[in-house]
């Protein structure tokens, strides 16, 4: 026998409700992504080049060794995740207003995940602005070994 809650549908999102979840789950995540690009790309490289110059690895040793630090970086841009979810809560991003069946919906979770997929793009692509000031030593050192 069924309630008389339990029989009665459940309206999808609307559009509103959707972008309001689609930009909850996007800035955090240009945040992260922003943090992350910048920190490998700024971090790794310094670590891979002085490691490389330091030890006179070759190459194929230096890729290696550019493999552990991106993912040891990784881990700590990671930890930082944290502390970009608080900021963009202190902005006054608000949760979205939804009942938790249309939380559960496959509209809200494909955006939840748009949100996030562009979002961390977005943030990667401006977290890319540290090689705007990599010049040609790199290729300069690249040419030595």
């Amino acid at each position: 026998i069924l309630t008389s809650l339990e029989k009665l549908e459940v309206s999808p999102p609307s559009p509103g409700q959707l972008r309001h979840v689609f930009f909850h789950n996007a800035l955090p995540f240009v945040g992260f992504g922003f943090l992350d690009n910048a920190i490998m790309i700024a971090a790794g490289t310094q670590i891979e080049l002085s490691i490389g110059v330091v030890l006179g690895i070759s190459t194929m040793a230096g890729k290696q060794c550019w493999i552990q630090n991106r993912l040891f970086l990784f881990s700590c841009s990671s930890s930082l995740a944290g502390y970009v979810e608080a900021l963009a809560s202190r902005l006054g991003l608000s949760i979205p207003d939804l009942t938790p069946k249309q939380a559960d919906m496959w509209q809200t979770r494909l955006s939840a995940h748009l949100g996030k997929a562009i979002g961390v793009t977005i943030g990667c692509i401006l977290g890319m602005f540290p090689l705007l000031f990599f010049g040609d030593e790199e290729e300069k050192l690249e040419e030595k070994n």
